[in-house]
């Protein structure tokens, strides 16, 4: 089974803080450091380095070559990557406080240049069963998953980050729905315990769910079965690509047959050991590493079923 990752690459420029910025303050800071970044590159990244067959598509400016020489190197297929010349690639300026935390402003740049010979091209490579994989940092979003979805593909879509967009998606044609906890309120009109999100987002969304809540760990709603996991603790460092990592893992179980509360746990190992490290792509673990974290951790962090309300 392939993945298909229909997605953003980044040029993130990463700032060291005391404290993220308020309106009107300046702070002075060491100089900034440069990464491969962008919610889709680093899920396919995520997806590959887990053992997944990887292609991603997307567009890129003539400043990207090395985003594209990182994907390469990780055994992704780049041949459904458009570069052009004329444009600067997308990007990201993120400030990283000392506990981990961090803020971002991102800029579309080619992410946002897509077209409907793209998506058309790309799709003809694909078929019923293989994966697709979706974020909300490209334009045509909703043509791509409507395409994909006629096709027979299963699809993937983590409506990060909130954007007037995500509240138009058919979400009806979504297979399953990745969310944190601020997607999630956006889109279930409110904050709730997280069963009540998982509800209601399930009315939104008729088919899987999973919802990452942060400290608190991850939970799935499955054929009206609900199910969680517990996080591993760790000293984290810095949370940037966290998610990603998380789903690129999500998709990469899926795509070798792993049921649900399997690959949340393993999902799970790959954000935590994430979050040791800085940077987004540079910090997503491969799969022997995960495996040797959740042999070293066997007793902790388990996965179980919650009852269903009324059951």
């Amino acid at each position: 089974m392939q993945v298909l990752n229909f997605g953003s690459m980044n040029i993130d420029t990463v700032f060291s803080v005391s404290h993220a910025a308020s309106a009107g303050e300046s702070l002075s800071v060491p100089d900034p450091e440069i990464h491969a970044g962008g919610k889709g590159l680093n899920q396919s990244i995520a997806a590959a380095r887990a053992g997944a067959e990887v292609f991603h598509a997307g567009r890129v400016g003539g400043d990207g070559a090395f985003l594209l020489d990182l994907l390469r190197c990780n055994g992704i297929d780049v041949s459904c990557v458009v570069p052009d010349s004329s444009l600067r690639s997308g990007g990201a300026i993120i400030q990283v406080e000392p506990e981990g935390r961090n803020t971002m402003l991102i800029y579309g740049g080619a992410n946002r240049r897509l077209d409907e010979g793209q998506i058309g091209s790309t799709l003809s490579r694909f078929g019923s069963g293989d994966i697709l994989m979706l974020q909300n940092e490209t334009n045509l979003t909703q043509t791509i998953l409507c395409r994909a979805a006629e096709k027979g593909m299963y699809t993937i879509y983590n409506p990060s980050p909130i954007t007037t967009e995500i509240f138009t998606m058919p979400y009806e044609r979504v297979d399953l729905l990745i969310v944190n906890e601020d997607e999630a309120a956006a889109l279930a009109g409110g904050s709730f315990v997280p069963q009540e999100t998982l509800l209601r987002l399930h009315q939104l969304c008729p088919n899987t769910i999973v919802f990452t809540l942060g400290q608190r760990g991850s939970c799935a709603f499955f054929r009206d079965e609900t199910y969680f996991q517990e996080i591993f603790p760790v000293n984290a460092v810095d949370t940037t690509g966290a998610g990603d990592t998380f789903a690129g893992y999500i998709a990469a179980a899926l795509a070798r047959g792993e049921d649900l509360p399997a690959a949340l746990r393993t999902a799970s190992a790959a954000s935590a050991i994430a979050v040791t490290k800085h940077g987004a792509a540079v910090s997503i673990p491969t799969l022997s590493e995960v495996e040797a974290f959740l042999k070293s951790r066997n007793a902790q962090a388990a996965s179980r079923h919650v009852p269903h309300a009324g059951s």
